[in-house]
């Protein structure tokens, strides 16, 4: 009895451990990756996150007066109006800086052509000013608080008129986060 003809037989081939271990690990960051997408993506569809809007909703000058020496005494007030259109998100306010504008200008040296601009813009009735805010702000969403961000709102011009019965515009200012 003969043997019957042995067929070649081809060795199996056979990975290399550490391929099976990057495959094994490519999988999980890509489920890792697709997991924290889909909870980013639910959590925003539940917060929908609107911009906060800021306006100055009056603006008066009190007090004005700008002396031959170049002096300025003046008293500057403005209604800042904060809104929050998110419903599911609080804001916390703990600083807040108004820059720009002096508040109670009491013997301000001014130079070059400012009290010139001063006294043209106090004639034509109005004065137009940039009020800068920055802000140190939380964001809370149910039980979770953000870390402290910096925010900075810039309205400008600011039209305040020198006389009352003129009224004011509101002027709506730009949010950056």
């Amino acid at each position: 009895m003969a043997n019957p003809p042995s067929q070649p037989q081809h060795p199996q081939a056979v990975r290399p451990r550490h391929s099976n271990l990057l495959r094994c690990f490519a999988i999980i960051v890509l489920a890792v990756i697709i997991l924290v997408g889909i909870a980013v993506l639910i959590i925003w569809l539940v917060v929908k996150p609107k911009h906060l809007d800021y306006t100055i909703e009056d603006a008066s000058i009190q007090n004005f007066n700008l002396t031959n020496a170049n002096h300025l005494y003046a008293n500057f007030y403005f209604a800042i109006r904060a809104h929050n259109p998110n419903s599911r998100v609080s804001v916390y306010y703990d600083k807040v800086e108004v820059l720009e504008v002096k508040l109670d200008a009491q013997s301000v040296n001014l130079y070059g052509s400012v009290p010139k601009d001063l006294r043209r813009e106090k004639s034509s009735g109005g004065i137009e000013l940039d009020v800068w805010v920055k802000a140190k702000i939380r964001f809370k969403v149910g039980v979770w608080k953000s870390r402290h961000r910096v925010m900075r709102i810039y309205c400008s011009p600011v039209l305040v008129h020198f006389s009352k019965s003129k009224g004011f515009d509101r002027t709506y200012c730009d949010v950056e986060l």
